[in-house]
């Protein structure tokens, strides 16, 4: 059996020990070497040629950032960031997302050796995902800058109007590995006037505020993370907390997140399943379901009840997709009404919502 080449770069030494300890383990894979900075690192992926790259944030010489976004633009490689559980080390994770990296890993600031003995089966996990993920070359993106919901970072592309639309609609959108920058290109693509969102996307808790305030600092539409009780507006989205389960309900005519500490749900916490469950029984045939990029099957099954309750649903196709899991899982299930490029879906979606027998059927 191929063994997983991994290459371990941070600069801590204790780290280093422990990361090459946990792959070593695995019998699928191998630590082939590790490094204390990127400079190292760099020498070390030519010599070595790895199938996977652990990658730190804070190191000497050059910051890990730097190095990640030379990397994807230079030599595209599957890279799993870890990143301390810090608001700057959330922000700045976000950003590694944004620039190609497949995961990370959230490392505790105190306790480290603990710490990472108990989120090895996560780390392996990850590696193992990083190693089949479709890895595409970078682009040039603008500078990342945490800021205030609703102060604008970058210039915000122009959106075509959707209209009158029923506010009975409800976008509902599932994601995991890849799905930041996903969620990104359909989010920053739909206009002010769109229905009300509701998103999750497979995260810790500590890191959807920087990823519903980088979105929101992007898109036409308001972007924030759910919260307990609130009503669910047109021309917002709402993002499943990390660590927390979301889901929608009813309040009179009006819709509202329901945001509670319930289990886990196929291994996740925000589950697919949990918020797609609860989108067939509550919106039933005013739903539009969204399956992008994620390993697994979360939300798969919920999505065909979504289908039996007549919601018209897109999943985002394999050749698109950093991992083709959820978005296959939901094919087989019989939940799809369109299997799309990333980047068709929010046109088909504007075009679903523009048509007349759509605008008008509540």
């Amino acid at each position: 059996m191929k063994k997983i080449r991994v290459l371990v770069v941070d600069d801590s030494a204790l780290v280093r020990s422990l990361l090459a300890e946990i792959i070593n383990r695995q019998k699928d894979m191998e630590c082939v070497g590790t490094a204390n900075d990127p400079l190292i690192a760099r020498e070390m992926i030519r010599e070595l040629n790895p199938d996977v790259i652990t990658l730190d944030i804070e190191m000497p010489r050059m910051d890990g950032i730097d190095f990640l976004g030379r990397l994807m633009r230079l030599r595209p490689m599957p890279v799993v960031m870890i990143s301390t559980l810090t608001e700057r080390g959330a922000e700045v994770t976000m950003k590694a997302l944004e620039l190609g990296a497949v995961d990370f890993v959230a490392k505790p600031r105190i306790g480290v050796a603990d710490g990472l003995s108990e989120l090895s089966t996560q780390i392996v996990e990850k590696v193992r995902i990083a190693a089949a993920a479709h890895i595409k070359r970078a682009v040039a993106v603008a500078p990342f800058t945490a800021t205030a919901a609703g102060a604008p970072a970058t210039a915000r592309a122009p959106v075509v109007s959707i209209g009158r639309v029923s506010t009975e609609k409800l976008i509902c959108i599932g994601a995991s590995t890849g799905g930041t920058e996903a969620i990104k290109e359909i989010l920053t693509r739909l206009p002010a006037d769109s229905p009300g969102i509701v998103i999750t996307q497979h995260m810790p808790a500590g890191f959807t505020t920087s990823f519903a305030a980088r979105l929101n600092s992007l898109c036409q539409i308001t972007v924030q993370e759910a919260v307990n009780g609130e009503r669910i507006l047109p021309g917002h989205a709402y993002i499943a907390p990390g660590g927390k389960q979301f889901r929608v309900d009813r309040s009179g005519a009006n819709y509202v997140a329901v945001v509670e500490d319930g289990e886990l749900v196929n291994r996740h916490k925000p589950s697919v399943e949990v918020l797609f469950k609860s989108a067939a029984s509550v919106v039933g045939r005013n739903a539009f379901g969204v399956m992008l990029t994620g390993m697994g099957n979360d939300g798969a099954k919920a999505m065909r009840e979504m289908k039996d309750a007549g919601s018209y649903n897109f999943v985002q196709d394999e050749a698109s997709c950093i991992v083709f899991g959820m978005p296959r899982e939901a094919i087989l299930h019989g939940a799809a009404d369109e299997v799309l490029p990333l980047t068709a879906i929010a046109p088909a979606l504007i075009a679903k919502l523009s048509s007349a027998t759509d605008r008008y059927r509540v």
